[in-house]
C-alpha cells in the first residue's frame, strides 16, 4: 500500500522544505566548488624528443565497436589515424590480439617509427588459441624490426582459462618459432605464484594496478606501492622485468581509498612516468584511448583508463594544475531553470504564499543541479537501451518531485498536473495527487531497494547511484516522516535499503562515495521504519 501523505501543507511544512532545500543547495555548491578548484601537482617535463615508452592500444573507441563482435574488422584508416595521434606522445604501442584488423598495426607502426609489443590473445578455446598464436608469430617474424616482444597471453591465469602447465607449453612453442623476445603478461601476484613460467620467457611482464589490488591503494601512496612490488618481482626472477600495465582510471566507482578521477589520473601518470624514467624502468601504460565497451565487463571504471578520450583529445595536460571540472555553467544553468519552472508552477496553484514560492524555488534549484549531475553520470555509466530506459525512468520520477511538490496546494490537489492532462483530453479522472505522490514514493522505494541490494551483494563493478536517489531521499524522506501511515510493502523496501547500505558501507567505512550512499539510503529508508503509526 503506498504511503498516505498529509492532506494539507501548512506554512511549517513549506518552511521545512525550504530549509532542507537551502541546506542541500549549500552542500551542492560546496561540492561543485571542490570540483573546480585547480590542484597543483608534479609537472612532467620530458626532454627534447623524449616520449612515453609504451601505451596499450585497442582500437574499439567508436560507438558499437567491441572485440566481442566476431564480424567486426577495424578499418585500416582508423588504425592509421589512431597511431598517428599516438606517435606524438609515445614511441611504442602494446597490442592484445592480432584479430579484427589489428594485424595491420605493425605495418602502420613501421611507417610512423613506432615499436610494437605484439600480443596473441589466449583464451578458453584451444583451436582458436592455436590460430591466433601462429598468426602472431608469423607477424612478429615478418616485422621483427618493429616488434620488440611477443606477448603470449594476457592475464590468462587470472581468468583461469588455461593452466600454468598449458601456458608453459604455449610459451615454449612460441619461443622455438619466434625471432623476437617472448613473454607472458599477468597480474604480479600470479607471476609470483607461478615462477616456473620464467623458464619459458625472455622477460617477465607484470601488471601493477594500485586501483585493482585486493587492498586498493590510494593515489597518495600508489607510486610507493608500485616501486615496492616492482622491486619484489625483480628480486624473485633472474630475467628482465617489465611493467606491462599500470595506470589510473578517470571515472567510476571508488574502491576504499582508491578514487577514480581526472585529477588522480593526471597525478598518477605524471608522477609514475617521471619516476620510471628516472629509475630506468621498462613500462607500458594502460591505456592510450578510453574504451567504452569495457564498461560491460568492469562497470563505469573500465571504460576510462585512457590518456585520450574516444575523440583522441587529451584528457589532461602533462604540466600545470588540473581540476576535476572546468566550469560551473551547466549545473548552475540547470538549477536556474528548475528554480524558474517551480516558482511558475507554485504561483499558478491555489493558496500561494511567499513561503510556498520560496520553498518551490529552492526545490527547483536543487532539482535542476542534481538533474544535470545525474545526466553527466549517465553519459559516463549507462551502457545500453535497457539501462537508459529503466534508470532513465527512475531519474525522471526523481526529477519530477520538485515540480509535483510545487503544484501541491492546501486542498490536496495538483492543479497544474490536471491542467496538463486536460490539454490532452477534456476530462480525465486523475488519482488524488497525494495518492499520486504516494505511488511515486512506492515506486522509487522499490527501485532504490533493488539498487541497494545489488550493490551490497555484487559491488565490484557497480557505481554508487547517489545522484539517482538524492532527490527522493531528500524530499520523500522528509514527507515520509509526516506520513499518516506506511504500508507493509514500503516498510519492507525501506528495511532492505537500510540494511543494504549499511552492509555496503561497513567494508569500506572511509570511502566518501560509500558514506554518501549510506546517508542517502538512511534518509530514504528510515522514515518508514521509525515513524509511528497514527490514527
Amino acid at each position: 500500500m503506498p504511503v498516505q501523505l498529509p492532506a494539507t501543507t501548512t506554512p511549517l511544512r513549506w518552511r521545512a522544505l525550504l530549509a532542507l532545500s537551502l541546506a542541500a543547495f549549500a552542500g551542492l555548491l560546496a561540492y561543485l566548488a571542490w570540483q573546480v578548484r585547480p590542484i597543483p601537482m608534479h609537472d612532467l617535463h620530458l626532454a627534447d624528443g623524449e616520449k612515453l615508452q609504451c601505451v596499450s592500444y585497442a582500437p574499439f573507441r567508436l560507438p558499437g565497436q567491441t572485440p566481442f563482435d566476431p564480424t567486426l574488422r577495424i578499418p585500416h584508416e582508423q588504425i592509421a589515424d589512431d597511431l598517428a595521434a599516438l606517435s606524438r606522445i609515445t614511441r611504442c604501442v602494446r597490442l592484445y590480439s592480432v584479430d579484427q584488423g589489428l594485424d595491420a598495426v605493425p605495418a602502420v607502426a613501421r611507417e610512423l617509427g613506432l615499436k610494437v609489443l605484439l600480443g596473441a590473445w589466449i583464451g578458453i578455446d584451444p583451436k582458436r588459441n592455436a590460430v591466433e598464436l601462429d598468426r602472431a608469430i608469423a607477424l612478429a617474424n615478418e616485422y621483427a624490426d618493429v616488434v620488440d616482444a611477443l606477448i603470449v597471453g594476457n592475464e590468462v591465469l587470472l581468468r583461469r582459462e588455461r593452466t600454468p602447465a598449458e601456458m608453459r607449453e604455449l610459451l615454449a612453442y612460441a619461443k622455438q618459432r619466434a625471432q623476437v623476445p617472448v613473454t607472458y603478461a599477468d597480474v604480479w601476484e600470479f607471476w609470483m605464484r607461478n615462477r616456473e613460467l620464467a623458464a619459458e620467457v625472455d622477460l617477465v611482464t607484470v601488471h601493477i594496478l594500485p586501483f585493482w589490488e585486493d587492498h586498493p591503494v590510494g593515489v597518495d601512496t600508489a607510486l610507493e606501492h608500485v616501486g615496492e612490488v616492482f622491486n619484489e618481482v625483480r628480486a624473485a626472477f633472474d630475467k628482465p622485468v617489465m611493467i606491462g600495465e599500470t595506470g589510473w582510471p578517470s571515472a567510476g566507482r571508488q574502491r576504499q581509498e582508491s578514487r577514480p578521477s581526472r585529477v588522480n589520473q593526471a597525478r598518477y601518470v605524471r608522477e609514475f612516468i617521471h619516476h620510471a624514467h628516472q629509475q630506468g624502468w621498462r613500462y607500458n601504460l594502460i591505456e592510450a584511448v578510453d574504451q567504452p565497451w569495457k564498461r560491460r565487463l568492469e562497470g563505469t571504471v573500465g571504460g576510462f583508463w585512457g590518456m585520450l578520450d574516444p575523440t583522441l583529445a587529451p584528457k589532461f595536460p602533462l604540466a600545470g594544475p588540473v581540476a576535476e571540472r572546468n566550469d560551473l555553467r551547466t549545473p548552475l544553468l540547470g538549477g536556474l531553470a528548475g528554480l524558474l519552472l517551480c516558482v511558475v508552477l507554485a504561483s499558478r496553484a491555489r493558496h500561494t504564499t511567499r513561503a510556498r514560492r520560496a520553498a518551490a524555488g529552492a526545490m527547483g534549484l536543487v532539482g535542476g543541479i542534481v538533474a544535470v549531475l545525474h545526466a553527466e553520470h549517465a553519459l559516463l555509466a549507462y551502457r545500453d537501451a535497457l539501462e537508459w530506459s529503466v534508470l532513465g525512468a527512475v531519474a525522471v520520477l526523481g526529477a519530477a518531485l520538485p515540480l509535483l511538490l510545487s503544484c501541491w496546494n492546501g486542498e490536496g490537489r495538483l492543479p497544474c498536473v490536471a491542467h496538463a492532462w486536460q490539454a490532452v483530453r477534456r476530462r480525465i479522472s486523475l488519482p488524488a495527487p497525494l495518492v499520486l505522490l504516494g505511488l511515486v514514493r512506492g515506486v522509487l522505494l522499490f527501485a532504490c531497494a533493488v539498487a541497494a541490494l545489488l550493490l551490497a551483494v555484487d559491488p565490484r563493478y557497480r557505481d554508487f547511484p547517489i545522484w539517482l536517489y538524492l532527490l527522493p531521499a531528500l524530499y520523500l524522506g522528509l514527507l515520509g516522516w509526516l506520513a499518516a501511515e506506511h504500508g507493509n510493502e514500503e516498510r519492507l523496501c525501506s528495511l532492505v535499503i537500510v540494511a543494504a547500505v549499511l552492509l555496503r558501507w561497513l567494508p569500506e567505512p572511509a570511502n566518501p562515495q560509500a558514506i554518501a550512499w549510506l546517508l542517502v539510503g538512511l534518509a530514504f529508508g528510515l522514515p518508514a521504519l521509525l515513524a509511528r503509526k497514527r490514527e
